[in-house]
């Protein structure tokens, strides 16, 4: 009953931090800047992260809490029960769109995802997931996925990833991006992950993400049978930066396979 409890609780207090982020479009907002010009935080973000982890500890004293913005605990491990928050992911289009940004909170039990909730707060769209249980959009159940060729795909992805940057050898991902049907970039990780769990995409590759980005959204997508793992094939690493792809099932071995393999991620 814990868990069942623990579930309702966090869709709760996201519909509920949803409600105050939309209040706030019409107020002028406090834009700081952290490690460069373009990683953005504001005052919604961080009243936001610390209205939920409030929750959090009034109702659970003893669960741990990944922020992204500080607010939570510092973690060597991911022993016992961990919260992990992104306030809102996708800052710099919530800055100059007022659109494309989520809510994105995972519950984590000894490293296992439990619970998984992506909340596009404009569209009031509540992606979420509870192990076993399937995967919801608002109250409707998502169907499993099923996998797709390259020649038909339309994967997410960065303009960065195929241009000369200090990264990659770009041309390791031209190949895939010729190949594919089409791409799209959507400037937040937790909606490009669970727009593949949906369908509305078929992959999603980022070269650099903290576990705050991918938590919430991958906990979602392997509910539905998706594979979500580091662009060298590896289970992703839950308290530092990884790589991320994101794929319906046959297409991520064969993105791995045929052109990400001879990469040094």
């Amino acid at each position: 009953m814990i868990w069942e409890t623990i579930y309702s609780h966090a869709k709760e207090w996201v519909k509920e931090a949803g409600i105050n982020i939309r209040q706030s479009f019409d107020k002028t907002l406090d834009i700081q800047t952290k490690s460069n010009q373009n990683d953005l935080v504001t005052n919604i973000d961080k009243e936001t992260e610390q209205f939920i982890i409030s929750k959090i500890k009034e109702h659970y004293p003893n669960h741990k809490i990944m922020g992204e913005e500080g607010f939570g605990d510092e973690l060597a491990s991911l022993e016992g029960i961990v919260w992990i928050i992104d306030p809102i992911d996708g800052t710099m289009n919530f800055v100059h769109q007022q659109r494309n940004f989520a809510i994105s909170i995972g519950v984590y039990e000894n490293g296992v995802g439990k619970i998984g909730i992506v909340y596009d707060v404009v569209h009031d769209e509540m992606y979420h997931a509870f192990k076993g249980r399937g995967a919801y959009l608002n109250n409707k159940k998502m169907p499993k996925l099923e996998s797709a060729s390259i020649s038909e795909a339309i994967i997410a992805l960065n303009a960065t990833w195929v241009m000369p940057n200090h990264r990659i050898d770009h041309h390791l991902m031209i190949p895939l991006v010729r190949d594919a049907r089409g791409t799209r970039s959507y400037g937040t990780a937790a909606l490009e992950m669970v727009y593949v769990a949906a369908g509305r995409v078929d992959a999603y590759i980022s070269l650099r993400l903290s576990p705050w980005d991918f938590a919430g959204g991958a906990v979602i997508v392997e509910e539905l049978g998706g594979i979500v793992t580091n662009l060298r094939g590896e289970k992703l690493n839950y308290l530092n930066k990884d790589s991320l792809l994101v794929a319906k099932p046959g297409l991520h071995k064969t993105i791995i396979e045929e052109y990400l393999k001879n990469g040094e991620w």
